[in-house]
């Protein structure tokens, strides 16, 4: 079995959020990365976890410029087999999922994260898939192989879900597919020497593109009400309260 993992780099997440003066892109001045957890925690551990099992290599792709190989190496260092990066500056999910689509077409499984922890868009893995023209399941908690046929269980209202569907399968993994795992020395020593194959993008017209980010407003300061005095509470709700 060939899997394939989605992996992005995000900001930590304790993280202080700023933008450029004009609004025009994220200022990663003094900001730490890492990996994104649902890449990392579910995806990319779950991927692991079947090659124990069933055999076969893991391999991890992401999309951006060198700095990125930090994050990449210990990819490999969880246990991953190789990697491809796309040398490019991601500018939107679809451009993302463009390009690893071009990428992914030889791989049995492909695994990433429900989202990222800096947009939240849950769009790379619908988008993937129908580039693909292969079934997507999404936010998987639990996977199991029987020979050809993925077993993806996920939490719906009320209860869970569980699909069967022939591979090749895109699939968003969410809290529950897999325990997150600390990459021990021997597994930092041999990612030095895995290899990451890095390629160049192909044209992709950007149906949405970002333009500007802005701060939300600063929280106001938080005002006690004596339980006792209902009608000060009343007059702050009529004149002061701002709906949403």
């Amino acid at each position: 079995m060939k899997c394939l993992v989605c992996i992005s780099k995000t900001p930590e997440t304790t993280a202080k959020i700023a933008f450029t003066g004009d609004g025009s892109a994220f200022d990663e001045n003094g900001v730490q990365f890492i990996m994104n957890p649902y890449d990392e925690w579910y995806a990319l551990v779950k991927a692991v976890e079947l090659k124990e099992k069933h055999g076969g290599t893991v391999t991890v792709i992401n999309v951006g410029p060198a700095s990125n190989d930090v994050v990449i190496r210990k990819a490999l260092a969880i246990g991953a087999d190789d990697a491809i990066r796309v040398e490019a500056d991601p500018q939107s999910a679809m451009f993302v999922a463009k390009q690893i689509a071009e990428n992914a077409k030889d791989y049995d499984l492909i695994l990433l994260g429900k989202e990222t922890i800096n947009y939240n868009g849950s769009e790379v893995g619908s988008m993937l898939a129908e580039f693909l023209d292969q079934p997507y399941v999404s936010f998987g908690t639990d996977l199991e192989l029987d020979g050809t046929t993925a077993k993806v269980t996920r939490e719906i209202e009320g209860g869970s879900e569980v699909s069967k569907i022939e591979l090749p399968v895109v699939i968003s993994a969410a809290k529950g597919m897999a325990e997150q795992r600390i990459p021990n020395m021997r597994g930092i020593m041999m990612a030095k020497k895995k290899p990451i194959n890095v390629v160049e993008p192909v044209a992709c017209e950007d149906l949405a593109v970002v333009k500007s980010y802005a701060l939300p407003d600063q929280k106001s300061e938080v005002k006690m009400i004596d339980p006792e005095n209902m009608d000060e509470l009343v007059r702050l709700l009529q004149e002061e309260a701002k709906v949403l």
